[in-house]
């Protein structure tokens, strides 16, 4: 990986395609987990390897090239969400005067749903709860992470995510029903 690194920094065209084939899937799915709309996804994850590309002087290698590339892509998947009004809308909704009023819920795991059974109820969830789920059990991210990629305090990042699972929780337990 390494030398494809090195060859994409001297403008190889033939490593460029190399290192796009190897994570094509797995960055399109990880924008499409955001955005769930696929012309959207693929645009979203051809421009974050347009700018990989030309940032790639900036990679240090601290992580690994594709977990740098993952937060490329998920930064460009929530700019995209954020050009949505009605998103911008639901964040003004959960921005809170004073969190200590706010319910927070049992932060405990959902416990063994499987990932096919989440995707599934997460589509049918409002945008800004699929971003927070999405993050938190799909890509794995923790609050603190995903308080810098969504731009909220801790306090809202914890609360989102609390009511989120809440919300999945009542949606898996009314289809069970």
């Amino acid at each position: 990986m390494e030398l494809l690194l090195r060859q994409c920094k001297q403008g190889n065209y033939k490593a460029q395609k190399e290192i796009y084939k190897r994570y094509y899937s797995a960055m399109y799915n990880t924008s499409y987990r955001v955005l769930y709309n696929s012309s959207l996804a693929e645009d979203v994850m051809q421009e974050s390897f347009l700018v990989a590309f030309t940032k790639l002087d900036t990679f240090s290698g601290e992580s690994t090239f594709g977990a740098w590339l993952k937060r490329i892509v998920i930064n460009k998947s929530i700019s995209e969400l954020r050009k949505n009004k009605s998103y911008i809308k639901l964040k003004q909704e959960y921005e809170y005067d004073s969190i200590e009023e706010q319910e927070i819920y049992d932060e405990a795991e959902l416990g063994e749903v499987e990932k096919e059974i989440l995707l599934k109820h997460l589509s049918t969830m409002n945008e800004n709860y699929k971003v927070y789920l999405t993050l938190h059990f799909i890509e794995g991210y923790d609050y603190e992470e995903i308080m810098e990629i969504m731009d909220v305090s801790y306090q809202n990042c914890r609360t989102s995510i609390s009511r989120a699972k809440k919300r999945l929780r009542e949606t898996i337990y009314n289809t069970i029903k």
